[in-house]
């Protein structure tokens, strides 16, 4: 029985050193990818209670005709990407520092936008969403924060400035590009802003699109810096801004 115990003891001293190993490296990979030299970030538009709500009532909506799509959640946040980047991770605190200038200085809470349904195909489905009409207001904003940013950007990244996938696999070659060549690609006046609603079946969106849209208008109500993930999803909150309201706003 004492030879039981002793064994039952030296197991269980191993397994926890195990572990303990175990865990110790899991930190180890993630201390490493919090330290990679290049991250990818997002930095955003917050959406107010008015485009949150027909947002959510839209995903509700392609979720019945495509149970397979996704709903709007902590991975999928509503959101206007202004610039998608590269930045030297050391540097990041000062990359805070100067988009927070500007979009201090830009009064996001008096801008009025205008909106509509949109989607992207891709084969039989698309990423359906609601785009923003661009204005001037927007368009400069996009533009200061590309400048401002621009001292500390990279040229490109790998897989190790994403946030990892969940099967830690790497990330889609066409995601590193499109993040690389988003300046100019999808600035200036390739801007598109939009927020994400979900997935359905092109045929399906054809006939949204055809039906009767009633117009309204929304405001950005804060902003942020996410670091990218899996399908160039805002996938980890780095940064935000809590954007009191303008006092012009009624």
């Amino acid at each position: 029985m004492k030879n039981l115990t002793n064994l039952l003891i030296k197991g269980a001293m191993a397994y926890a050193l195990a572990m303990h190993g175990a865990n110790a490296a899991a930190q180890q990979v993630a201390l490493a990818a919090e330290q990679a030299p290049v991250t990818a970030i997002d930095i955003l538009l917050e959406p107010d209670a008015t485009m949150l709500q027909h947002s959510e009532a839209n995903n509700a909506r392609l979720l019945k005709v495509y149970p397979k799509g996704f709903a709007l959640d902590a991975a999928h946040r509503p959101h206007i990407t202004m610039v998608q980047c590269y930045v030297r991770t050391a540097d990041l605190d000062q990359v805070y520092d100067a988009a927070g200038k500007v979009l201090a200085s830009a009064n996001l809470n008096a801008m009025k936008l205008e909106a509509k349904y949109y989607y992207i195909p891709s084969k039989e489905i698309g990423l359906a969403g609601i785009v923003a009409k661009p204005t001037p207001e927007l368009l400069k904003l996009q533009e200061d924060l590309i400048a401002a940013v621009a001292p500390f950007t990279v040229k490109t990244g790998d897989s190790a400035a994403f946030v990892p996938t969940p099967d830690g696999s790497g990330h889609d070659p066409f995601l590193i590009e499109y993040v690389s060549t988003f300046v100019p690609k999808a600035s200036g006046e390739h801007f598109n802003p939009h927020v994400t609603t979900g997935v359905a079946p092109r045929e399906y969106l054809d006939k949204m699109l055809a039906e009767p849209f009633e117009p309204f208008t929304f405001s950005p109500a804060g902003a942020a810096v996410y670091q990218l993930g899996e399908f160039g999803t805002a996938a980890k909150k780095l940064k935000e801004w809590d954007l009191k309201p303008s006092a012009t706003i009624k």
